[in-house]
């Protein structure tokens, strides 16, 4: 034979018998008992002891009053007293045990219970892995973890990350909330949980329901992120994503948010809004709009950012920048709105309009009163430098009243009274049932009444009339057919609920809208979660 093979036989054969040591189970070592006994009888192949009985495999010690120790299988089955211990960070403790030396595993069954540093697992019957370190139990158990207590009716825990994973039934129970979930991952050094799947959190303070989320239950702040929201007494919130912290009673939401008001039937929406409960606020911005339903009607406001404060009768409503306003038969702009529940009152700040009917109503300052029992809109008051316009139903006119103040009445939501007093200026075109031109009446009194009837003017009364004619259309000139100030904004007016917002915010809002559909398509990913991560739903899933 060639010597070189015959070297080279000789190294595979000695590689292969180490590497076959390196392979083989290592023994059980018994290294105390009182007593040992060998009764083939009764116990074929196996040793007897009794009376503090101690062994040892690599690493890990057992102890019992009584044991059958089977050398050839290197197999130990454990009675009375028995506990199981890994170093310092597992203990495992029952009346009766099985440990395996050739794979490692053990059984332990009998009010098992088990302990490490941060938790302990009291069940029926326990299985511990050593191979992947994994403990896992299917009979209920109850896990408690500093002030959480679990219970579940299976689970698994992962001893190096010191994490529960249970996915049938398990509640979570502490001083401040219950958590149920069908999936939960709990880490018992941090008392992090994670929920996937229809989960529940209750407290005496709220309702929060999530398919997937992050709890923190030692500082009791969480995250939830798919079909979430929080319900309150009152209200609910809810959004794509989802933060709350207990301890001061905050949520915000992100992106798609809606929150409602259970007892006054508003609705609030925008792409970022929080909630302070104990301050009774909210706060919503990014393409915000809330809308109420009042007298049968929808009333909608928007502006970039609304903020509502108070309790329920004291509430007040605020927006700023922009701000938009549509109902039937009316719609506005201004810069802030402040609009008080307790008053009734509606006040339109900076360089406020409204339209009612065919009617546009400027002014610097404009009140819109409510009243409180029937839940209606009541009156309206202009203050300061006012008009009233509306086009001519034929020509290109523009019937006018301007004044220092305007006071009206509304009758079904429709403004049917209007009172304008100091320095009130007229022109109106007077037409008779056929709709012919009468002539184009232009007035000047101290105060003028007018009642309405459909948006159309049905009587003027003037009174201490300074000046005033009436004009055949011939003889009033175009530069005479305009009181000073006027400015028509009807190309402005508002129809539909979409028409309240800026291009800039409808393409603001499209944007939001694609990158929650991309998002929703990763959340649909089952993901398994191998290590704790609080930003979990940034991250791809784990495999």
């Amino acid at each position: 034979m060639n010597k070189s093979l015959f070297l080279l036989g000789c190294f595979l054969v000695f590689l292969c018998s180490r590497v076959a040591l390196a392979q083989a189970p290592k023994k059980i070592i018994v290294e105390h008992a009182d007593y040992a006994d060998i009764n083939q009888a009764e116990i074929p192949d196996a040793f007897l002891l009794t009376g503090n009985v101690r062994v040892n495999h690599d690493g890990i010690v057992l102890t019992c009053n009584k044991a059958y120790y089977f050398q050839k299988e290197n197999y130990i089955k454990a009675f009375g007293n028995v506990q199981l211990v890994q170093g310092d960070t597992l203990f495992l403790n029952s009346k009766y045990a099985e440990y395996s030396g050739n794979v490692k595993k053990a059984f332990a069954a009998g009010e098992a219970y088990m302990s490490s540093p941060d938790a302990t697992l009291n069940t029926d019957t326990i299985h511990f892995d050593r191979n992947s370190q994994e403990v896992y139990y299917t009979t209920v158990g109850n896990i408690t973890s500093k002030d959480n207590n679990l219970r579940s009716k299976s689970g698994k825990y992962f001893v190096k990350q010191k994490k529960f994973q249970f996915l049938t039934a398990v509640t979570i129970t502490n001083p401040q909330c219950v958590i149920q979930s069908n999936h939960l991952d709990y880490y018992s050094n941090s008392g992090h949980s994670y929920l996937f799947g229809p989960s529940t959190i209750t407290s005496k303070n709220n309702y929060i329901y999530t398919e997937k989320g992050f709890y923190d239950t030692k500082k009791n702040v969480a995250h939830f992120i798919r079909k979430s929201y929080i319900k309150y007494e009152d209200r609910r919130i809810q959004g794509d994503s989802l933060y709350y912290d207990r301890n001061k009673e905050f949520a915000s939401a992100t992106r798609n948010v809606k929150i409602t008001d259970s007892i006054n039937r508003g609705i609030i929406k925008g792409h970022y809004g929080e909630i302070y409960k104990k301050k009774d606020s909210m706060f919503v911005t990014k393409r915000a709009i809330a809308s109420n339903f009042v007298d049968n009607d929808s009333v909608y406001i928007h502006g970039k950012r609304l903020l509502i404060t108070g309790k329920e009768g004291d509430r007040i409503i605020r927006a700023f920048n922009n701000v938009r306003f549509l109902k039937k038969d009316m719609s506005g702009k201004c810069d802030s709105i402040h609009s008080s529940a307790k008053t009734a009152l509606t006040k339109l700040i900076g360089n406020p309009i409204i339209w009612n009917g065919d009617n546009q109503i400027t002014g610097e300052v404009i009140h819109l009163i409510g009243d409180n029992t029937t839940r209606k809109l009541d009156s309206l008051k202009v203050l300061n430098n006012t008009f009233l316009v509306s086009r001519d139903t034929i020509s290109n006119g523009y019937n006018q009243i301007k004044g220092l103040n305007l006071y009206g009445k509304f009758y079904q939501g429709t403004l049917h009274d209007v009172t304008v007093v100091k320095n009130a200026e007229v022109i109106y075109y007077m037409r008779n049932e056929n709709k012919e031109l009468i002539g184009i009446n232009k007035n000047l009194s101290s105060k003028i009444d007018l009642v309405l009837d459909n948006n159309a003017v049905e009587t003027i009364t003037f009174y201490n009339q300074v000046d005033g004619s009436i004009y055949p259309d011939k003889e009033l000139p175009e530069n005479a057919r305009k009181l000073r100030g006027l400015v028509w904004r009807g190309d402005e007016r508002m129809y539909t609920k979409e028409a309240l917002f800026s291009a800039e915010e409808n393409a603001y809002n499209t944007q939001m809208l694609n990158q929650a559909k991309k998002e929703n398509a990763l959340k649909n990913v089952p993901m398994k979660t191998r290590k704790e991560t609080v930003d979990y739903d940034k991250k791809k899933p784990k495999k």
